[in-house]
């Protein structure tokens, strides 16, 4: 079985999984404008079930998806779309600046760069390090270029990347690809995401007890983003006008 069909047979099985990317896909989808919208990494097809209309996409074939591509070269017009969303897809893209380039290229002015992934805090630094299977590398550039490797598995990935790009990155980012502006960065998720181990098939966190949870972690993030975030939810907007 491949890595996205297991991910929707966990999906399919988990409620609490299912309330908490809910949650997520709501903030999304309440800071997109009206319009078309392109969901890069498509992956189990989760999304669909919450916004319908998203022309869903992902470097892997699935039969719900509505076209395959790499999110490096998207195969889409330019200003063909009002939003492009994302859910734990950026920190997989080995030349995230390519896949920059290409949201700004496709995106119409006005049009949103909305993505969800992990965030490294201090405290959710620790939990990444020592009980996800992923690799967190602070050292890296994400807007560094270069030749994509040949036969590269598209699960490879740097947690670190959506961190660095809205902090230590975040003026080099404006520099390099000045028509996207990042116009709002949440950090939130504290507890309920760890608590229910995400796409293992074990959760700690009952399915009743998400919903207060994850209302009262989001009224909290002003206070404890920074510090013990494990999710970071950035927008950015393409602005007409400003010069290449």
């Amino acid at each position: 079985m491949n890595e996205p069909a297991q991910y929707r047979e966990v999906w399919e099985r988990k409620p609490v999984l299912r309330a908490i990317y809910a949650d997520i896909y709501r903030r999304i989808r309440a800071r997109s404008r009206p319009g078309r919208s392109l969901e890069i990494g498509g992956g189990s097809g989760n999304l669909k079930q919450y916004a319908p209309d998203v022309v869903s996409t992902d470097i892997a074939f699935a039969p719900w998806l509505d076209a395959v591509c790499d999110a490096q070269h998207l195969p889409f017009a330019a200003g063909a779309f009002d939003n492009i969303v994302m859910v734990d897809v950026l920190h997989h893209i080995e030349r995230p600046v390519r896949f920059l380039a290409e949201a700004e290229r496709v995106l119409a002015p006005g049009g949103r760069l909305i993505f969800c992934e992990p965030a490294i805090t201090p405290v959710s630094g620790i939990f990444y390090r020592l009980f996800h299977p992923e690799p967190v590398d602070m050292r890296a550039d994400p807007l560094a270029d270069g030749p994509l490797t040949p036969g590269r598995d598209p699960f490879e990935s740097n947690q670190a990347i959506p961190t660095l790009l809205a902090g230590r990155y975040r003026a080099a980012f404006a520099e390099r690809i000045p028509r996207l502006v990042l116009t709002s960065c949440d950090r939130f998720s504290f507890a309920a995401y760890p608590l229910s181990g995400g796409f293992r098939p074990w959760s700690l966190l009952p399915r009743f007890a998400a919903p207060p949870l994850l209302k009262a972690e989001w009224a909290l993030r002003h206070v404890l983003g920074r510090l013990a975030a494990f999710r970071l939810l950035a927008v950015y907007e393409k602005r007409a006008g400003v010069a290449a």
